[in-house]
């Protein structure tokens, strides 16, 4: 007979099983929280886009006359998409050579990988509208 007994066989059968249950649970987080922050990009992304738009059509009737947009008016009404988006957060600048600059910033909560202290992710977007030449 062998030294080992059957407890101490199940005993590193248990162990063996939760450090698979754990690393499996590890990689759902992964997958399940890492589409999670994929969607907080494409958000941010699409608020970030929609922003520059707005701002590039509050200056178009300025353009159309031939005169320089005015930065203010588009620089609000950037503002005003990010501030219609539950949870984001943005920053709206104008360029030297006349692109309008946005940037956004949100975050979502973990679903799994809070289990490990990970507990929020950010997702980012960008985007450039050009305003003038």
């Amino acid at each position: 007979m062998h030294g080992t007994t059957r407890g101490e066989r199940g005993q590193a059968l248990s162990s063996f099983v939760a450090v698979v249950v754990i690393a499996l649970l590890l990689v759902a987080g992964l997958v399940v929280d890492g589409g999670r922050k994929t969607a907080a990009d494409r958000r941010a992304e699409l608020t970030a886009a929609a922003a520059a738009r707005s701002a590039a059509d509050a200056t178009a009737a300025h353009r159309q006359l031939g005169r320089r947009p005015d930065a203010n008016a588009a620089i609000a009404a950037a503002r005003t998409v990010i501030a219609g988006q539950p949870g984001m957060e943005g920053n709206v600048s104008i360029a030297e050579d006349g692109r309008v600059r946005v940037t956004t910033t949100t975050k979502v909560d973990t679903v799994l990988l809070s289990l490990i202290g990970i507990t929020s992710l950010r997702g980012n977007g960008q985007a450039d509208a050009q305003l003038y030449d």
